[in-house]
């Protein structure tokens, strides 16, 4: 892959997976997967954003909501289809539990997509619980709202009205602890422990080629693993904003914060505008690089030092691949034919 020049800017992004890395460049999107036989299978994957079809959707604020929407779904296909296609070599007892062979062979793949939709939708539900409702329960509990007959030793400490002052912060400082607690806990995973290296891989493998290098193992191994703009970057710039925005809004309506329910409506109703304001500051923070936004992105890229491993050789060769997919269009055995017949003519 040539150099590029250093005043062009050209968007590139990517998400790992089981055993692989999906690019997204100016010539498509590709996927190259690590096969069980030790092979690199590279696709490319059709993907159009709405945005493209519809302009409305792509002004600002609007468009972080979309395509966020967008690469969850997307992504969680490809995640899906990455975690087949790898595990191919393994028996059925250890590639799938009991149920799931039984639900298999009676039901048959579409009872599973629909077992994996639902997984889907609990999942969403379960990160509602943890980053939403969890922490206003906590907050509760701590102002003593919950169990009012309990004497709590901080009650003579701290009036009512000063904690609910300051509800939006503490339970900003909770989903904080929660995400990072989380996000620690998952990374012990073995699995998930692989997907972070080629997450690693991935953010490398896209400085290299930002940094004008060619897209080589030796030049990429010597490349950064923490990107301003990855995705565990905007996950936490929004809950840091809504910390911000939240605060703004208890202190303009106090009242809002009176009951649990209405204030964890009002959070998930100001969610697409912290979305949209986290994407337009991710995409200024990758695009211009300075001291300010580097500062505003340090929280981020802290956090990526849990959401990503350095990755083996192996794992940027699989970075490779997809990245010059991405960028040129054409897959590895399409490119041999083309130079075949360059060659070919020459002689």
């Amino acid at each position: 892959m040539s150099k590029k020049k250093s005043s062009d800017y050209i968007a590139v992004g990517g998400q790992a997976l089981m055993e692989g890395i999906m690019m997204k460049g100016p010539k498509g999107t590709a996927m190259s997967l690590r096969l069980p036989d030790g092979t690199i299978e590279t696709q490319m994957k059709d993907f159009v954003s709405v945005r493209k079809k519809i302009k409305l959707l792509n002004l600002p604020l609007i468009r972080g909501v979309v395509s966020f929407v967008e690469s969850m779904i997307f992504g969680y296909k490809l995640l899906m289809e990455s975690a087949e296609k790898t595990s191919l070599d393994m028996e059925p007892e250890e590639n799938e539990s009991k149920l799931d062979k039984w639900i298999n062979d009676h039901f048959g793949p579409k009872m599973m997509a629909v077992i994996g939709f639902i997984s889907a939708v609990l999942g969403i539900f379960l990160a509602f619980a943890l980053f939403m409702y969890l922490p206003s329960l906590v907050f509760d509990l701590i102002n003593g709202q919950v169990f009012e007959d309990v004497v709590l030793p901080w009650r003579s400490y701290f009036a009512t009205g000063i904690l609910l002052k300051w509800r939006a912060v503490i339970e900003g400082v909770i989903r904080v602890v929660i995400f990072v607690t989380y996000m620690y806990a998952v990374s012990k995973m073995k699995e998930i422990h692989r997907v972070y290296m080629y997450h690693g891989a991935e953010h490398k493998t896209i400085f290299a080629f930002e940094h004008g290098k060619e897209l080589t193992v030796e030049n990429i191994r010597d490349e950064k693993r923490c990107h301003p703009r990855c995705g565990t970057s905007f996950i936490f710039v929004t809950i840091l904003l809504s910390i911000l925005i939240s605060s703004i809004i208890a202190v303009a309506f106090p009242a809002l914060t009176q009951k649990t329910v209405i204030w964890v409506i009002v959070k998930l109703l100001m969610m697409p505008l912290i979305m949209g304001i986290g994407f337009e500051f991710i995409q200024l923070a990758g695009k211009y690089p300075n001291k300010f936004t580097r500062l505003l992105s340090a929280p981020g890229l802290l956090m990526q030092r849990i959401t990503t491993a350095e990755p083996t050789d192996d794992i940027i060769e699989v970075a490779i691949e997809a990245m010059n997919a991405a960028l040129t269009g054409e897959l590895p055995d399409d490119k041999n034919e083309n130079e075949a017949d360059e060659a070919e003519k020459q002689e």
